[in-house]
């Protein structure tokens, strides 16, 4: 997987924190295209907001990337009525590419894009925003199921980027570790435990993702911290 061509930055997304939630809760997840270049910084992209400050955003969670070719899979998936909500940020992903998935990126990869250089850092977690976002309750069930969750950067040097700069791959120092094989230990084989302590040792993974695995890892893994 080392030698990953460059892939084109098709779309650029912000958006701004508003009332989404049945009870009023703000969330930025209504992403707008951005035509033009934009300062990423170790917390984002300039002008995008996030309404959850506690559970997103952050240096760890500074872009969220989601492959466009996710989209026809559920669109072939979805009942017609939630298929009609699909688009690209429909995901609130900041970043939209064709080339990328789960299958072929890697914790901890490293890219430049622009002037700026940003690694893989963790997995999405999905949460009830993407219930209500097409709703259909059992969304955010099913993007975990399907290993469609997108991942997260950490901002390694921030610069400038625009729709069409290419990601082009400088280092993989995981090159056994695509984001496909760190879900399928967490969701789908959590009862592993060579396999969570091989995620757990992974250097570049974020810490709240080492923390989930370790919650996995029995006691007698050598420095758990599990409680069970």
């Amino acid at each position: 997987m080392t030698s990953l061509g460059p892939v084109a930055l098709t779309h650029i997304l912000v958006g701004r924190a508003r009332p989404f939630g049945p009870n009023g809760e703000p969330s930025a997840i209504d992403k707008r295209h951005s035509t033009g270049p934009l300062s990423l910084t170790v917390t984002g992209v300039t002008g995008d907001e996030q309404g959850d400050p506690r559970n997103h955003g952050g240096p760890e969670k500074a872009v969220h990337h989601y492959p466009s070719e996710h989209y026809a899979a559920w669109r072939s998936h979805l009942p017609v009525p939630t298929a009609a909500r699909l688009r690209i940020g429909a995901f609130g992903e900041n970043f939209a590419t064709t080339g990328l998935t789960e299958e072929n990126t890697c914790i901890g990869d490293v890219f430049r894009l622009g002037n700026a250089r940003i690694q893989v850092s963790q997995a999405r977690q999905p949460c009830w925003k993407l219930n209500v976002r097409f709703g259909q309750a059992d969304m955010a069930r099913l993007v975990q199921e399907h290993a469609r969750t997108g991942w997260y950067y950490r901002v390694l040097e921030p610069g400038e980027v625009a729709p069409g700069d290419e990601l082009r791959l400088l280092d993989r120092p995981s090159p056994d570790w695509p984001l496909r094989r760190l879900l399928h230990h967490l969701y789908v084989d959590p009862l592993n435990t060579e396999g969570l302590a091989g995620l757990v040792a992974l250097e570049t993974l974020a810490d709240s993702w080492r923390e989930l695995a370790l919650g996995c890892v029995t006691p007698q893994y050598p420095g758990s911290r599990s409680t069970l």
